[in-house]
């Protein structure tokens, strides 16, 4: 399993917003103080929408999407799109603190 970091505020130094030349969809740059990445805009999509159902939800504690291949979809969508899974939210809840331990909270 790959390393589980998390970042503070303070480590992240620049985010930039941008739509490449030749492209009509934005990305997202973010720079680390160890590193740098480039979110294409169907992740931040997913990492938007999953935020918002946790933070604006007066109940909810965890909402996780998982990668799936799509058969059947709506005009223009990508075949691989991030789909909230059925599974608890003690249980995403417990899988994470299990990846990341105490870093996580």
């Amino acid at each position: 399993m790959a390393e589980c970091k998390v970042y503070r505020n303070m480590d992240v130094k620049r985010v930039v917003a941008f739509i490449p030349e030749g492209h009509k969809h934005v990305r997202i740059l973010v720079e680390f103080s160890d590193s740098i990445i480039v979110l294409q805009e169907a992740t931040v999509n997913s990492i938007l929408r999953a935020y918002i159902n946790v933070s604006f939800h007066p109940l909810r504690k965890a909402c996780e999407l998982i990668l799936t291949k799509l058969t059947e979809r709506k005009k223009d969508y990508a075949e691989y799109q991030h789909i909230e899974s059925d599974r608890d939210e003690d249980e995403i809840i417990k899988d994470v603190m299990a990846i990341c331990g105490a870093d996580s909270g």
